[in-house]
Formats: C-alpha cells, structure tokens, sequence
C-alpha cells in the first residue's frame, strides 16, 4: 500500500509537502525524503515523536541512538511506517536539526494502491518557500504559582540569637 502523507512546517505561514511513500519502508526511509522535499543537506540530527490527537508529543524516534549503551531508544532505520502511523494513529512529529529546531507535523492522509511504473517516495506536490531560518518558537508559559515567602515572619522560627 501506498502512504499519502501531508508534511507541514509549524509556522504562521502555509508550507508544506504531500509526499507518496510505501507503508513498508523505515522512518528513515520517511527522514530522507522529507529532508529532500525541503532542501535540507540530510546532515542533521533529526527525530520522529509519536503524538496523539492534538500533537502532545509521545515516544521518540531517532536517527541515531546517542544514548549510554543498552539504551532502550527506538531508531528510524529499525521502525516501519505502518507499525507508527496509521488510521487509527495518523500524526508525528518530526524534528530536524536540534540546533535550530525545525519542527514538522506529519500526517496520513490516504492510503491507496501501489501504481506500476511510478517510484516511491514521491512529492506529490509542493507549497511555500522554506524560510532562510527556523519559524521562532512560542512556548505557552505556565501560570507562577504565588507562594508566600516564608522569610517575611521571623518571629514565627525557633531561633536561638545567641547560638554561638
């Protein structure tokens, strides 16, 4: 089966590639031809990231496993498509580049039949220019929690003035 899969930069603007891979191939398979439908050299250190339906970001996926031996990270040359992306799970997250963070969605959009004649992966088509750098990054910022300083009532410790 073919994977119809929709790539969207996060950022305020629409870019974005529809990209047509075989559900059998790696997510590394996936890594290169994203990097190759947005011009990057391929050079970086990127990851995939299981998410749920709103994009909370799950288990990753890495190029390369940088972790002490025995680590237990799953990596994008041993994780097929289908195994983490399919109807019932149609989102990642893909990260490339840990320096300047570009983060992409991903998304299963069809699945269809394999067409003789045509290679996979395949662009399917192709919309907005990848910015010279990054879209910057917007945290939401938690709430402060007001705590009431403890320091402001000293009466209130047992202490000794003439301690020494």
């Amino acid at each position: 089966m073919i994977y119809k899969i929709r790539i969207i930069l996060d950022a305020e603007e629409d870019i974005f590639r529809d990209i047509e891979i075989e559900d059998g191939e790696t997510l590394e398979v996936l890594h290169n031809a994203i990097t190759q439908a947005f011009g990057f050299g391929g050079d970086e250190m990127a990851s995939f990231y299981t998410c749920d339906e709103e994009w909370n970001q799950d288990e990753e996926i890495a190029l390369f496993d940088m972790g002490e031996n025995g680590s237990e990270i799953r990596l994008m040359n041993e994780t097929f498509l289908e195994e983490v992306l399919n109807e019932k799970s149609p989102k990642l997250i893909y990260l490339y580049d840990f320096f300047s963070m570009w983060t992409f969605f991903v998304e299963l959009a069809d699945i269809v039949e394999k067409e003789d004649g045509r290679s996979y992966p395949n662009v399917l088509f192709s919309f907005g220019e990848l910015p010279d750098s990054p879209p910057e990054k917007r945290f939401e910022s938690k709430p402060s929690m007001e705590f009431e300083d403890p320091m402001d009532n000293y009466d209130d410790f047992d202490f000794d003035e003439n301690w020494n």
